[in-house]
């Protein structure tokens, strides 16, 4: 079935449970049949509020640490770190659980069991027969216009629905757990951003004991949960009943429509088609089958990861909501892996990559926000610890925004890119959707992430201007004397990085009507930019991953920061063999090491090798993706699970079908040989463009390229293209047509690619 997560037994592991949200609320359903378990969640329940851990010893160490790294003292630039650069208190806040609602049904014995998640109407439907033959049914969905989680319970035969209900999960960290009124409980938590639960039930049999909702000899019931934290009210209790009571006087069918309305709205605006033919297996069913070698899996399974992933972004990241985090806004426990926050050396930018081409630009909006909570504290951040105006930001921030450098560990800490990371997506979504007021209303803060590298850039020994301190994120290398290190001056990630950023901003600036201050710190901006390193290619045939041609200790490394230029950048472009050769060489050599072996990682190398036209090794890591990284339910596992390989999976897919990386769009860059027939539309380019594709024989047939702000329509294609009925030959491969805005431009391939 299309669009649908279809299973045969409940999930047994948190990680195989289903994912509903509204990009607030979330939850986790398992889906079992006696004692059903549903983890909550509400995108702002974090552990406290705000701390400052800025470093003052960081500023008057600042020169003597550079001067260590210039000199290769690894051992001293380290010590000099854990002493001066460590945050005064190594942890931000971290993310948090709300608790779990747990149902208890007395089934017995049951047959004819289904668990099913529709990622086309955002539904979870669990259904079963009992030992007594009395069908029952579990209906959930996370209402974006109500706000609320709804639940609807039935019974096949009139008078045989029991169950209790109650909510816990917080051990004994909590403030109240009792009745509010005869059909609503009240959960109350303090040790943390405070907050309330309010889960009242309606329906014939339902009523409130101590603690617990209790539905006798009942037909049908609804369990509605709402929730409100401090962090966004002060009087968070009323506002939790508030939500479920207005949701309780509406009908059923009256929520279920307008939610339903609401998620299509955003799913139904894109559409891939790779063939899939339903073989009657369970989604699980069909995993196990691709590891065993069935092929044939491939493509349906792609299609629906591809779904899945836009289900997620749905689902986990809606406007006036927060970005999401390392796990979306689904997250079990009171200490998760890596505190669940936002790490941006990578994962949170990872979680955006699908937002623009996947036709989902509201749900990018959560990213800009948190950019501008950012602010002010990487102002404070960029003078107390370097002397520099500006803003910046480290490896991690969290609900607050904190930009202080996060943990003690030295091959993450003390990465001073994060902002300037971040800033790149304000130019990707004006790219994509041409819109000046949103480039206007955020300028400045690509402006200040650029201002702080205009004063902490260094000359190296070759005149060249580097970042330092840095590091390559969460990678060591050793020298030629054998010691082992990882701070460094000017990693060639952050040079690319910068190149992007710079470039970004200095364009932006002729599109707006900007201050003759902000004109003057442009043009500061564009001098320092001719002055950045540009890639290198080292003795491996690799870029060069340090500005020193060192080893990597770990050649199989995760992370492969040096193709940062390759994607999500555009400074490594597959037509130069030069550069594209030594992408691809890095590539193969971190692939032979055991690259590749966390799920992030995996759709990051996806992504990589499309940009370099390679279909085939596109499918082998698409293939690695759902065989090795991908647990039952279709999430991303690290392993732990992870969010991010879900999204950064989704784009990659798109990005082997499709790509308009220099406002030039390509079909079929890197078509997975699996994939030889399909089509696609919705997807959006940038320039302002939406774009449907069919394709036959790995060949493009037909495209429809509708303009939605006017600019040129640039195509890349070995051959005549039909455009509107007109023959075009391209030149140097491209052709570029004026087009009008809101006009569609329907395009005809010919066979010659």
């Amino acid at each position: 079935m299309r669009h649908i997560l279809r299973y045969e037994h409940p999930a047994e592991e948190w990680h195989n449970a289903l994912p509903i949200g509204n990009g607030r609320l979330g939850a986790m359903i398992y889906g079992k049949t006696d004692h059903e378990i549903i983890s909550l969640n509400e995108d702002s329940i974090w552990s406290g509020s705000f701390r400052k851990r800025d470093n003052p010893k960081a500023l008057g160490a600042l020169e003597t640490i550079r001067e260590a790294i210039r000199n290769g003292e690894t051992e001293k630039a380290s010590a000099l770190c854990e002493d001066s650069f460590y945050g005064t208190n190594e942890q931000q806040r971290h993310y948090m659980p709300l608790g779990d609602l747990h149902i208890y049904t007395d089934t017995g014995e049951t047959s004819s069991y289904e668990h099913t998640l529709d990622l086309q109407n955002g539904i979870d439907r669990v259904s079963f027969v009992t030992e007594k033959g009395v069908g029952i049914k579990r209906e959930s969905f996370a209402s974006c216009p109500r706000d609320v989680i709804v639940i609807r319970l039935t019974a096949s035969r009139q008078g045989e629905l029991n169950f209790t209900a109650l909510i816990d999960g917080r051990d004994d960290y909590y403030d109240e757990n009792r009745a509010y009124d005869e059909n609503t409980l009240l959960f109350t938590v303090s040790d943390c951003i405070p907050y309330t639960c309010a889960i009242t039930a309606a329906g014939d049999g339902c009523r409130t004991d101590a603690n617990r909702i209790v539905c006798e000899n009942g037909t049908e019931a609804l369990i509605i949960i709402g929730c409100r934290t401090a962090y966004r009210t002060g009087d968070h209790k009323n506002a939790a009943v508030s939500d479920v009571k207005k949701a309780a006087r509406m009908k059923y069918e009256s929520l279920l429509s307008e939610h339903t309305a609401d998620h299509r709205a955003l799913f139904d605006r894109c559409e891939l088609s790779l063939g899939y033919e339903d073989k009657g297996l369970a989604t699980d069913g069909m995993l196990s089958a691709l590891k065993d070698g069935d092929v044939s899996f491939l493509a349906p399974l792609a299609e629906l990861y591809f779904d899945f992933s836009r289900y997620l972004m749905i689902a986990g990241s809606r406007e006036g909501t927060l970005p999401m985090n390392l796990q979306g806004i689904w997250n079990k426990d009171m200490w998760p892996a890596w505190g669940c926050k936002y790490t941006i050396n990578i994962n949170t930018e990872m979680n955006y990559w699908g937002a623009e081409v996947l036709n989902l630009s509201e749900c990018h909006m959560p990213l800009f926000d948190h950019i501008e909570r950012m602010r002010e504290h990487g102002r404070v951040t960029a003078r107390e610890m370097y002397g520099c105006k500006g803003a910046v930001c480290h490896h991690n921030t969290d609900i607050w925004g904190d930009t202080a450098p996060q943990d003690k560990w030295l091959p993450a800490t003390l990465w001073p890119m994060g902002l300037a990371w971040l800033c790149t997506h304000i130019w990707e979504h004006y790219r994509f959707t041409g819109d000046r007021g949103f480039l206007a209303e955020h300028f400045d803060s690509m402006l200040e992430a650029s201002e702080f590298f205009l004063d902490f850039l260094t000359e190296n020994s070759r005149g060249e201007l580097v970042t330092n301190p840095s590091l390559s994120p969460e990678n060591t290398y050793r020298t030629a004397g054998g010691a082992v290190g990882t701070l460094a001056e000017g990693p060639s990630m952050d040079s690319q990085i910068l190149h992007t950023l710079f470039g970004a901003v200095i364009e932006a600036a002729d599109l707006l009507d900007i201050s003759d201050e902000q004109r003057q710190t442009v043009g500061q901006i564009k001098r320092v930019k001719e002055r950045i390193p540009a890639p290198s290619i080292g003795k491996h045939g690799q870029i060069m991953e340090w500005a020193v041609d060192y080893d990597e200790v770990e050649i199989g490394h995760r992370h492969i920061s040096q193709l940062y230029g390759l994607y999500p950048g555009e400074l490594i472009k597959y037509d130069d063999k030069r550069l594209s050769g030594a992408a691809r060489a890095t590539l193969e050599r971190r692939l032979s090491h055991g690259g590749g072996h966390t799920g992030w990682s995996r759709a990051w190398i996806i992504n990589m090798w499309a940009r370099l036209h390679d279909g085939e090794k596109t499918e082998e890591n698409i293939s690695a993706l759902l065989t090795h990284s991908t647990a039952d339910s279709l999430l991303d596992m690290h392993p732990p699970f992870q969010i991010d390989g879900n999204f950064g999976g989704g784009a990659g897919i798109a990005e082997s079908l499709f790509q308009s990386a220099g406002e030039i769009m390509e079909f079929l860059p890197a078509l997975p040989p699996s994939f030889s027939e399909g089509s696609f539309s919705g997807l959006r380019a940038r320039g302002g463009f939406e774009v449907s594709l069919k394709w036959q024989d790995s060949r493009p047939v037909k495209a429809v390229v509708t303009s939605l702000c006017g600019n040129a329509l640039n195509i890349r294609h070995n051959g005549p293209l039909v455009v509107n009925g007109s023959e075009y030959i391209p030149d140097n491969g491209v052709i570029s047509l004026p087009t009008e805005k809101g006009e569609a431009y329907e395009i005809r391939f010919s066979s010659e690619r």
